[in-house]
């Protein structure tokens, strides 16, 4: 089983028309991860994974229950229903651990954008310093907000 990636992200892995665009993409389906890689997926801060890209982390990449917030497995947890403010500090703590594990690579979900009903326009901002970290890949709508590209 391999990660799959849609025909757009994939015309961003290789730069676009202008050779220019990210290329850190987060798959839109991820299968499998590589000893180095880490699942980064919204949660509660509860820890409660029931559904979404959570139940998948606990289901496939060791993801703790009861266990709300960080690394865990080969995942990250980072809760989003609490709200953006919080969600904001628990981005800065996420972007925080993907600068002191350089030798992981983080593939970020579209976090807040499924169960806590936030849109990647509201989202997307607060991963602004974590989109320049070389280990950090994120999902096409994050990019596109970021670089201000209409969708």
């Amino acid at each position: 089983m391999e990660n799959i990636y849609t025909e757009e992200e994939k015309y961003w892995l290789t730069g676009g028309n202008t050779g220019t665009l990210p290329d850190r993409i987060t798959p839109s389906k991820i299968n499998v991860l590589k000893e180095n890689e880490i699942f980064v997926f919204g949660s509660n801060i509860k820890g409660a994974h029931l559904g979404g890209a959570a139940r998948a982390a606990y289901n496939n990449f060791g993801a703790e229950w009861g266990n709300g917030e960080g690394l865990q497995g080969k995942s990250y947890a980072l809760p989003t229903m609490e709200g953006l403010d919080s969600t904001k500090k628990a981005v800065e703590h996420f972007t925080q651990c993907a600068k002191e594990h350089q030798e992981l690579v983080f593939f970020v979900t579209p976090v807040g954008c499924g169960i806590a009903g936030y849109t990647s326009k509201e989202i997307a901002p607060l991963f602004r310093d974590a989109a320049q970290l070389s280990n950090v890949y994120l999902p096409i709508s994050f990019w596109k907000n970021l670089m201000g590209i209409s969708q």
